[in-house]
């Protein structure tokens, strides 16, 4: 069975680094699953950024989608972002809500089905201004529910605001890093 850590927060609120120092206290070789799609200069900046913010203890595998065909089991693995790995599967169903939902949890399952410990990065993106396309608002809903969803499973759940952890969830057997 996987363990499961939830980090969520707001766009830069830390979230990453965070995961990077809990992965940290678990192994001294962690797996950074990346799903950023170069959609742009602006994105293939941001990966080049946190592709430097790890050493060379960090295997770095990047899938834009299908997180479950690789083979995590027994490692520590932060996967870093939900967000991200959702919009990609969004937009190749043409922004389809109900195909993109059950296409995610059937990865998701798929990905737990392994013996891996996930920590894993989201964006809580429902907290802001309403959106104003379609579109756009489908997508907080998705995100909305895949979180809830992720989130129920996770053993412990922390939210990042200004680069302050704030745990909101604990599980009932402390992980080795909880105090």
């Amino acid at each position: 069975m996987s363990t499961i850590i939830f980090i969520t927060g707001g766009e830069r609120s830390g979230k990453s680094s965070f995961a990077q120092q809990l992965a940290l206290k678990f192994t001294d070789k962690p797996i950074y699953l990346a799903t950023a799609r170069v959609w742009d200069n602006d994105f293939a900046h941001r990966i080049e950024h946190h592709k430097n913010e790890r050493n060379e203890q960090w295997t770095t595998i990047e899938e834009e989608k299908k997180l479950s065909r690789h083979n995590l089991a027994g490692k520590v693995v932060v996967l870093d972002c939900i967000t991200l790995w959702l919009t990609n599967i969004f937009a190749d169903n043409n922004f389809d809500y109900e195909k993109t939902l059950n296409e995610a949890k059937n990865e998701w399952e798929r990905l737990i089905a392994q013996d891996v410990t996930l920590i894993v990065v989201t964006n809580e993106i429902g907290m802001s201004l309403h959106a104003q396309t379609d579109s756009a608002r489908k997508f907080v809903e998705l995100q909305g529910r895949i979180n809830q969803y992720i989130a129920d499973m996770a053993k412990d759940a922390y939210l990042m605001v200004s680069g302050i952890s704030m745990k909101i969830k604990y599980s009932p057997h402390p992980l080795p890093f909880s105090q």
